[in-house]
């Protein structure tokens, strides 16, 4: 609201106050980066312990609905559904419309949360999907070889020691990991036939871990509409309404460097930078 010629500023800074308490306020939970789990190093820009405290203050407002705006390549398929389920908890128990805006990415982990969505709104470049499960590592037994270096692992239990980078890939070990795979995929593909199932369209790759763009995602029924969390907003709630964002980090330069409070000393160098690597390969697979 404009100020009113000839009162006075506090007047007219009180008007606007009393005037603002009729514009609809919908709060902004922006989640962004690859998931894992908290007090992990660099990698963890999301996990629930880092998220929750946002999550219910946005769902403790007033206001017709909460906003989630997702950009994430995915990671850590347990935080990724905590997080999804503290969201649909928080809907239900509030009875709030939770509207999930994709900037970049939402993929694997990613679009998991974005299924907490009661609307996915995308843009027509944003890349949507890659439901499928993904473990990657390295193998190093003919490096230690060829520095002639003896690795010495006592373990308790057979399979203690299953896919050691230092040692051969065994066949039984990859099998048993492969099961692990299935199961966790599998729970992933009933959680979007639970949320989307009634607009899925029956496309045979659909969850074999492809990603698609936006638009494609709206026609395969991975997501609702192409737009933006303002426009949407604004013509579900009217132009008036206002959008709260509400921070999930302290500070910026903490998450960049990926410490916490407690495990800025516990975090040694080569940790960080292993897992600013892996997220940076998250972030790569997608053209980003």
């Amino acid at each position: 609201m404009s100020a009113i010629s000839g009162l006075p500023s506090w007047l007219n800074r009180l008007v606007s106050r009393l005037v603002s308490r009729d514009r609809p306020v919908v709060p902004v939970v922006r989640l962004s980066g690859a998931i894992g789990a908290a007090g992990m190093p660099i990698r963890s820009t999301i996990a629930l312990a880092s998220v929750e405290p946002a999550l219910e203050r946005a769902f403790s407002f007033k206001g017709p609905a909460v906003a989630i705006l997702v950009n994430s390549p995915g990671g850590a398929a347990v935080q990724a559904h905590l997080i999804f389920k503290r969201i649909r908890s928080l809907a239900e128990e509030k009875h709030k419309k939770v509207i999930v805006a994709v900037e970049d990415v939402a993929a694997s982990g990613g679009y998991m949360i974005a299924l907490a969505g009661d609307e996915i709104v995308v843009d027509a470049s944003s890349i949507v999907g890659s439901i499928g499960v993904v473990s990657a590592g390295f193998g190093f037994p003919a490096l230690l070889e060829r520095f002639g270096i003896e690795r010495r692992v006592h373990t308790a239990g057979k399979s203690k020691a299953m896919l050691d980078p230092f040692q051969p890939e065994r066949e039984e070990d990859v099998a048993r990991l492969r099961a692990i795979q299935e199961d966790v995929h599998a729970a992933f593909i009933a959680l979007v036939k639970v949320r989307r199932g009634a607009v899925l369209a029956d496309y045979p790759d659909l969850y074999s871990g492809a990603f698609w763009s936006g638009s494609k995602a709206v026609a395969l029924g991975l997501a609702d509409r192409l737009g933006d969390l303002r426009s949407v907003l604004r013509e579900r709630y009217g132009k008036n309404v206002r959008l709260r964002l509400i921070p999930t980090e302290r500070s910026a330069w903490r998450r960049r460097l990926g410490l916490g409070a407690g495990d800025r000393l516990a975090a040694g160098f080569a940790d960080r930078l292993i897992a600013l690597v892996e997220e940076r390969l998250l972030w790569g697979r997608f053209g980003l």
